[in-house]
């Protein structure tokens, strides 16, 4: 595509998107016209997102972090507000540190945490659906990352046991019965173990907090997302693993944190 569009191209674009209920059309339609290579490759973007296709999945990458992320069709789509975790587990990490991204997805919260960190970090993530591990392979490869494929821990080398830094967990932690609530781009095109956290969305949670002591170096961290009205619970979880839990909440991005870290 011309990397000046018509104002007619981009004004049939926004029409289109807007007419399918893209709030952000003005701004989708920058993306998909600088995306697409040819007019007919244009075409079929703007009709798989009219049709409700996320748009990272459409074009094939999220922005992220400062990033750009590959995310693969089905792939967990890494959301603005993960940067205020990511944010929180750099000035966390020193240089050398040992980080694992559990649950990672796309790997967008590893690939954040390494590329601002000065040294470099051993960094390894792990996810449980195939797509997700090809994909984040891709995005860790630039920062020497190895990718896992497994349930939680389980994927993990045994040599990880007791030396981990920071143990970035993005664990599912939607209840169950408010996925239907969830905007159809996600409930459709998301993978559903990447969103459901169970009765109350904190049953992947106590997994990993139940064993993440045993992974943690002391004083290593494990930090994780939650929603405010799951803190006071999320809290409480971490500190039954015997973790010192702590919560940070960023306003603009409406994002809670916990910190949780072994004791030396």
């Amino acid at each position: 595509m011309s990397v000046f569009p018509s104002a007619t191209l981009r004004s049939s674009v926004v029409s289109r998107l807007r007419t399918a209920g893209c709030v952000f059309a003005e701004d989708e339609a920058r993306i998909l016209l600088s995306a697409a290579a040819t007019p007919a490759e244009l075409a079929t973007m703007v009709r798989a997102r009219a049709e409700g296709r996320p748009l990272e999945h459409v074009v094939g990458w999220a922005e992220f972090a400062g990033l750009r992320i590959a995310v693969d069709p089905g792939v967990f789509v890494p959301r603005r507000r993960s940067e205020h975790l990511v944010a929180t587990a750099t000035a966390l990490t020193g240089p050398d540190a040992v980080v694992v991204d559990l649950c990672c997805g796309s790997g967008a919260l590893g690939a954040g945490l390494a590329a601002t960190t000065r040294g470099g970090v051993e960094l390894h993530a792990a996810d449980v659906d195939p797509a997700a591990v090809r994909c984040a392979r891709r995005n860790l490869a630039p920062y020497g990352g190895h990718v896992h494929q497994g349930d939680l821990f389980a994927a993990l080398p045994a040599g990880l046991r007791g030396r981990v830094d920071v143990l970035l967990a993005n664990v599912p932690y939607v209840p169950t019965a408010d996925i239907g609530l969830l905007p159809p781009e996600a409930r459709l095109h998301e993978a559903l173990p990447a969103l459901d956290g169970g009765a109350d969305g904190l049953d992947v949670l106590r997994r990993v907090a139940a064993d993440a002591p045993q992974w943690l170096a002391p004083g290593g961290s494990l930090l994780f997302e939650t929603s405010e009205r799951q803190t006071p619970a999320a809290l409480a979880i971490a500190g039954d693993a015997g973790l010192r839990a702590t919560a940070s909440h960023h306003e603009d991005l409406d994002a809670t944190v916990i910190t949780a870290t072994r004791r030396c």
